[in-house]
């Protein structure tokens, strides 16, 4: 393996005596070996413990969170100045928030990804106006967060965030709307993880379809309920398929849904700290 760059990084302390004071401790010791996550369970913290796996990060705990208990974290160090590490993906308000970058992990799992578009097999002969809808709503990962920062820094519903963005934007309503037959009532049932970007999508989805005619219903659950759900037809559809991120769950249900496609591409997941660290690989955590 090659040599890799140091980060016994030396950081201006923060809170801690003067200023011109400098803190000759580790990176690793200044994070106290941790790495800030969000649910367990989820595929993102599966790859960031094969990440520590490969890297033989034998001392570092990734500790399960929340999203929003991972971005009161990130908040408290950022306005510190202090380190941080945590897990991430993009689109994300805290993109907009806070200057960040993904640290480059090598020879782990691809953090580019494609998000599909899910539903249930049926759907297209039960409610054809919903499905054609549904394959041709495809969006902008900054249109999705700007609903997105709408939601957490505006603090508003995700359903207003989504009602008030489309309202702006008269003309992708159109073409997202085109050629779709109004409803009468018809119940469509959406399934999501409780992540900013899928409450983002979903209610963009659901406001239009409301418009049209129909009842949408939006149902909160862990994602391997989301696959679940599709395969017992308890669910219609679900706007969140992260691949190739949730790979092993598509090819486990594979069969009992169907795939429309992405509905943005772009996606990126891994692992992030603030542009102020100096640190831009996870493979500096080795020498930690």
């Amino acid at each position: 393996m090659s040599a890799f760059l140091s980060t016994a990084v030396i950081l201006t302390a923060c809170g801690n005596g003067s200023e011109d004071e400098e803190s000759t401790a580790s990176l690793g010791e200044q994070v106290e070996y941790e790495i800030i996550g969000i649910d367990p369970g989820s595929v993102m913290m599966d790859t960031t413990e094969e990440a520590l796996v490969h890297y033989g990060l034998d001392d570092w705990t990734l500790t399960s969170s929340s999203e929003g208990a991972m971005v009161a974290a990130l908040d408290t160090a950022y306005q510190n100045e202090d380190p941080i590490i945590i897990t991430a993906w993009q689109p994300h308000w805290k993109f907009n928030a806070y200057e960040l970058k993904f640290l480059k992990i090598q020879k782990v799992s691809t953090v580019e990804n494609d998000v599909h578009t899910l539903v249930r097999n049926g759907l297209e002969d039960d409610l054809p106006d919903v499905f054609q809808f549904l394959d041709q709503f495809q969006f902008e990962l900054d249109e999705q967060q700007e609903v997105m920062a709408l939601m957490d820094i505006e603090e508003m519903s995700a359903y207003d965030a989504a009602r008030e963005w489309l309202e702006d934007h008269p003309e992708r309503v159109e073409e997202w709307t085109d050629g779709v037959g109004e409803g009468d009532g018809e119940e469509v049932r959406f399934v999501l993880e409780a992540w900013s970007d899928a409450q983002a999508a979903t209610n963009m989805a659901a406001v239009m379809l409301e418009d049209l005619g129909y009842t949408p219903h939006l149902n909160e659950v862990a994602v391997n309920m989301m696959y679940a759900g599709l395969a017992t037809d308890s669910a219609d559809a679900l706007l969140a398929s992260w691949m190739p991120n949730q790979t092993p769950l598509f090819e486990e249900f594979d069969g009992d849904f169907v795939d429309l496609g992405p509905n943005s591409v772009g996606a990126v997941t891994g692992v992030a700290v603030p542009k102020y660290m100096d640190i831009d690989s996870f493979e500096e955590l080795q020498d930690e």
